[in-house]
């Protein structure tokens, strides 16, 4: 088995993957997964106790895992994740974009050594489901909006603050404003009757604004028609008022890394 983990700023998602692969599961099936709270002060040995039981509520063993991989946005947390790999599970970390798990990409940007590992990996599983050019989104603590070509490669994006980001700022810099619960509205109306009815429609519609107004934005300068691949946790709370998705992929940044642990394997 292989453990994939995402690193995020927010959570940190561990799976567990077999990784024989095939047409319909790239990156091999998704036997398990779990989620985290983010704390780079999380020690490997507290990784290690938290895993081994859920491992077990599932009835796996540790001994099962024969390979790590890990993709972070957050470098503070990337050592102890190593530790874990080594210490508990007997093998070395790879880590998605350095040697010897390279890309396997094109990063057509100014910056390539900037992009997220995240948004890359992304990338990789998004163009292996779904051939053409695509524009994906990532519900995260940001979100995300990365345009790939029909080639595979990553041609650039759009950074934008995450839903939960943007409400924490609201409540936090307005003392009498209440904290709400986003959630997918059940009226079309955009006129609110109360505060809180005001707020879930400015936070939530003014998103599909967003949402809408930046895809049309970016189909118009790709010039060819283009899929929208939506993942992240928060998608699934779009789809009710966004008729932009073409796909749904919750699990996208884990099929990418095994898709990379595929490509590792294949030319080790």
């Amino acid at each position: 088995m292989l453990l994939a983990i995402d690193a995020g700023n927010t959570n940190i998602v561990f799976a567990l993957v077999d990784p024989a692969s095939g047409p319909e599961q790239p990156g091999g099936v998704i036997k398990a997964r779990w989620r985290i709270a983010t704390d780079p002060r999380r020690t490997a040995d507290e990784y290690a106790v938290w895993l081994h039981q859920l491992l077990q509520l599932e009835g796996y063993d540790r001994k099962d895992i024969e390979a790590v991989i890990v993709a972070t946005v957050v470098p503070r947390a990337l050592h102890n994740l190593e530790v874990l790999a080594q210490k508990y599970f007997g093998v070395d970390a790879l880590i998605a974009g350095r040697p010897p798990v390279d890309w396997g990409i094109t990063l057509d940007v100014d910056e390539p050594q900037n992009v997220g590992a995240d948004r890359a990996v992304n990338v990789i599983a998004a163009h292996r489901l779904h051939p053409g050019d695509l524009i994906v989104i990532d519900f995260g603590t940001a979100t995300t909006f990365d345009v790939v070509d029909y080639s595979g490669a990553y041609k650039g994006g759009i950074i934008a603050p995450g839903l939960n980001l943007s409400l924490d700022a609201l409540v936090g810099a307005a003392a009498k404003l209440p904290r709400i619960a986003i959630e997918a509205p059940e009226k079309s109306s955009v006129i609110g009757r109360t505060t809180a009815d005001q707020m879930l429609i400015g936070i939530y519609f003014g998103y599909v604004s967003m949402i809408e107004g930046l895809v049309a934005r970016m189909k118009a300068e790709v010039g060819r028609p283009a899929k929208v691949i939506a993942t992240g946790g928060l998608a699934t709370l779009f789809e009710r008022h966004v008729k932009l998705f073409d796909s749904i992929e919750p699990d996208l940044t884990i099929q990418g890394l095994g898709l990379m642990y595929d490509r590792y394997k294949a030319v080790k």
